[in-house]
């Protein structure tokens, strides 16, 4: 099993040789006899630490026959020649015993992260690449290759009332964040079959999440939320409805252009449990229409976050390679993917989630021939 990439690991046996040529020049050019003994020595740890256990062993072996070659040369006694090579292989037999330490700690690191990613992949599947009239895509960029589980969610659905969908970001991370994210999800499975508006699937959100916070134990209004935008699209495809609760705003791309969707009216995050606080008692509902070939683009606050060397944000309608006509939601998933790599260097600093749904343009119908 190898430790390290390919690159890293032609690094590590240059740190390595370097080491064991740099201890055989000491101990021939010192004016004291064998002051290389501590480079010789560093080769093994350097192996051992960073290299796979078959070059490791090389690494020693190599060590130990330098060492005795160099007393051998210098002339030294029997008795400080079994010492020297005592010593290295000493440092060496550790330098392996490292290295298995590390192999298995590897894999271990290695099951938890694909039990954590099984846990989320069952908790949040990707969504069918159709429903009703759109075409889907969806996407989820961990912020570390080490950390494969967040608090990003999305779905979509196809209900009596359209095709009704949310994306979503749960605070924290970790287990705790997916068990957030799979009541939110069920929660909206549930009520998205049920809720005759999407005001009233978003209060039903609301107080389903509430319930859950306070059932996890004494938590204030600004320690437990999910920010959302939820959405749904008419059985023709013509309109999208969507409500805002605290979350990075959607956008419409249609003709090349991206234009943003702000909410008419800024709303608190879901399970806060403060309630609704608009005057009239219900979410407000923004409605826009959708043309034939146009899509919506969803993300998380990993996008819209994200930022380059000189600390700006990324802001996709400002984005040149952004201006572009996008037939599917795959093309533009991708898109949006790789030029937020570009503005960041590939440092994501937080988990990205993207949902992108494009209205199908109706089959062109071919015109009877005379007989």
């Amino acid at each position: 099993m190898k430790i390290l990439r390919p690159r890293l690991a032609r690094v590590s046996w240059m740190l390595a040789a370097l080491a064991l040529l740099a201890g055989v020049l000491l101990n021939l050019f010192a004016p004291e006899p064998y002051m290389g003994l501590p480079l010789l020595a560093a080769a093994p740890l350097v192996a051992g630490a960073m290299l796979s256990f078959r070059s490791a062993l090389i690494v020693v072996c190599v060590t130990c026959v330098v060492s005795v070659a160099l007393d051998l040369e210098r002339g030294r006694p029997p008795t400080p020649l079994y010492v020297d090579l005592a010593v290295v292989g000493l440092i060496g037999v550790l330098a392996l015993a490292v290295n298995r330490l590390l192999v298995r700690q590897g894999r271990d690191l290695a099951l938890a992260r694909n039990i954590a990613e099984a846990v989320q992949r069952a908790v949040l599947p990707d969504p069918p690449r159709e429903v009703g009239p759109l075409a889907v895509a969806a996407g989820y960029i961990a912020a570390q290759a080490e950390a494969r589980i967040g608090g990003d969610l999305y779905a979509v659905q196809e209900t009596p009332f359209g095709v009704r969908m949310i994306i979503g970001d749960v605070r924290g991370k970790g287990m705790g964040a997916v068990a957030a994210v799979s009541v939110a999800i069920g929660a909206f499975r549930q009520e998205a079959e049920y809720a005759p508006t999407l005001a009233t699937l978003v209060q039903r959100l609301d107080e389903a999440l509430a319930r859950e916070a306070a059932r996890s134990g004494p938590v204030t209004s600004t320690e437990g939320f999910t920010t959302a935008v939820l959405a749904e699209v008419s059985a023709d495809g013509g309109t999208v409805s969507l409500v805002n609760r605290g979350h990075p705003p959607p956008y419409l791309v249609h003709g090349g252009q991206l234009v943003r969707l702000d909410p008419t009216l800024p709303q608190l995050p879901l399970g806060m449990g403060l309630g609704d606080l608009t005057p009239a008692g219900s979410a407000p509902v923004d409605v826009v229409r959708l043309p034939p070939g146009a899509s919506l683009l969803l993300v998380t606050d990993g996008v819209t976050e994200a930022r380059d060397a000189q600390g700006t944000f990324y802001d996709p309608a400002s984005s040149r390679r952004m201006g572009r006509r996008f037939t599917e939601p795959d093309a533009l998933l991708e898109a949006l993917t790789k030029d937020v790599g570009r503005w960041t260097g590939d440092d994501y600093r937080d988990d990205m989630a993207i949902l992108a749904v494009t209205r199908r343009r109706p089959p062109s119908r071919s015109l009877p021939r005379d007989g």
